[in-house]
């Protein structure tokens, strides 16, 4: 076994665990920091990929500014732990099916994948900063204003909410 392949599968772990620790976690706080964590074994993913570009933007803008705006928000907002209540029951035996489900027909479609070396990719240079910047700013400049303005409401909903009443 490569380092590379056992890194791979300790960063994937690394980020699995952190997305089903972001989902059972019942404090929102413990939440946002799995989710840091899932962030920061995607960077390293990317990295094994050979994106550095990327990689260094997942750090900088999701698993910093972003997660600091959901930690701003939550402490704002003043959440507490979250409450079970029948409904949320009803949801995990229902979800731990599906969840299976779900993990078969993706395992079944990794099985009958053909292997892709991440070499190859970079070697094309499809994760060269000038290819994605021309990505970013002429193919995919409206849906990247508009997921700006997105945030700018969701900071807007946010503050209306945790405003108090006088």
């Amino acid at each position: 076994m490569t380092p590379h392949l056992m890194l791979f599968f300790v960063l994937a772990a690394l980020a699995v665990g952190g997305a089903v620790s972001l989902i059972v976690a019942s404090h929102p706080i413990r939440s946002a920091l799995a989710l840091i964590v899932v962030m920061v074994a995607l960077a390293g993913l990317y990295l094994l990929l050979g994106a550095e570009f990327v990689a260094a933007v997942q750090i900088i803008v999701y698993a910093g500014a972003i997660m600091v705006l959901f930690v701003f928000v939550i402490m704002l907002l003043n959440a507490g732990e979250e409450e079970r209540t029948n409904v949320s029951r009803l949801a995990g035996t229902a979800g731990i099916p599906l969840a299976v489900a779900l993990a078969g027909f993706l395992a079944a479609a990794v099985a009958r994948s053909t292997p892709v070396t991440a070499t190859g990719a970079a070697a094309q240079g499809a994760a060269s900063t000038r290819a994605l910047a021309n990505l970013l700013f002429r193919e995919f400049v409206y849906p990247f204003e508009l997921t700006s303005f997105l945030i700018l409401v969701a900071i807007l909903g946010a503050l209306v909410l945790a405003q108090r009443e006088k």
